[in-house]
């Protein structure tokens, strides 16, 4: 019997498979603790096993001194057993059914459970930052989207020059979020987002103005935050259009809009 820990199930299997010198199947295995990513890389949790093999491989018995050439080696008509869990993995399962399903790799939670679940844990990451900020308030945007907002004296300090903080947090809270909960993020910090879409509405009246007349058009080169913003409001405004987001060579992004025959 031997404790396995790895930083998945499957790799845990696989390490004991090593240690007993067995295929998967062959072992019996007891689940003590289910691998979790936690918050950004805080409060991760690896995999543990207790594996076990019942039965010695054919191959693991030592067989009498004979000459190889004298005997027939017998034909195993043994069947490999089945991958025994113990206990604690129907324990377990139950649990998650009652903290909420798994659906593929995401918890089957409300959006209003959800929301709870990350405003507890994003002030738990937060609460020894250096800057003045006052708890973070998670709420539900919409059935798809969380609303996490940053207020407080030194909250707009969080954004950076040119928004840099700003995209950073976004992409490693989104990435969390999306990851584990299967939402998306609308992060608002001292209302710069707000400035930002308002920014974006005044840029777009031309382009529009140019798809109402002509039928198609495309933006400047738009920032990472900027670009989301107006792929949002061309396709609330053009529902019946294509409207994409391209690249340039450089990496840049743009959007165009035209009819979907064109596309």
């Amino acid at each position: 019997m031997k404790k396995i820990e790895a930083p998945s199930l499957e790799q845990a299997y696989a390490e004991a498979a090593r240690e007993f010198g067995c295929s998967v199947t062959a072992l019996q295995v007891e689940i003590v603790q289910f691998p979790s990513k936690g918050v950004l890389g805080l409060f991760k949790k690896s995999a543990i096993i207790i594996a076990n093999l019942p039965h010695k491989p054919l191959a693991a018995v030592e067989a009498p001194n004979v000459i190889e050439d004298e005997i027939e080696a017998p034909i195993s008509s043994v069947e490999p057993e089945e991958l025994v869990l113990g206990d604690e993995f129907y324990e377990q399962a139950d649990d998650f059914e009652e903290e909420g399903e798994m659906e593929g790799d995401f918890y089957q939670l409300s959006a209003q459970e959800c929301a709870d679940e990350v405003k507890e844990q994003i002030n738990i990451l937060f609460k020894d930052i250096c800057f003045d900020i006052n708890d973070i308030d998670v709420s539900v945007y919409d059935e798809n989207t969380l609303l996490v907002e940053f207020t407080g004296a030194d909250a707009a300090l969080m954004i950076g020059k040119e928004g840099y903080r700003y995209k950073a947090l976004s992409y490693m809270l989104f990435n969390w979020i999306n990851a584990v909960y299967g939402m998306q993020l609308r992060l608002e910090i001292a209302e710069f987002l707000k400035n930002q879409e308002e920014s974006i509405s005044r840029y777009l009246i031309n382009v529009c103005d140019i798809i109402d007349q002509e039928g198609r058009a495309q933006t400047k080169v738009l920032d990472g935050v900027l670009v989301q913003i107006a792929l949002k409001q061309l396709r609330d405004r053009y529902p019946d259009r294509y409207v994409a987001i391209r690249s340039t060579r450089d990496g840049g992004k743009f959007i165009i809009i035209n009819s979907y025959h064109e596309y």
